[in-house]
């Protein structure tokens, strides 16, 4: 189970635990994206409240892969 999880979630720069955390309490304000270094769609999630909602929605079922896909890139440069 170990070598699941390894696989399917990315070391990197980016913890999953900070990330998840500024989503849960700081998201509709888009902090979460600060941190992931997406300064554009997180001054946008700032400035309307999590795109009126559903932005924060979404991000809650894609922040692994979100995280995964920051750090992998990472790994490569």
């Amino acid at each position: 189970m170990a070598r699941q999880a390894d696989w399917r979630y990315k070391p990197g720069p980016i913890d999953y635990t900070v990330a998840w955390l500024l989503l849960t309490f700081l998201g509709l304000f888009g902090i979460h994206r600060f941190y992931l270094g997406k300064w554009l769609t997180g001054l946008l999630w700032l400035v309307t409240g999590g795109l009126f909602g559903f932005g924060w929605l979404w991000d809650l079922w894609t922040l692994n892969e979100q995280v995964s896909s920051v750090n992998a890139a990472a790994e490569r440069a």
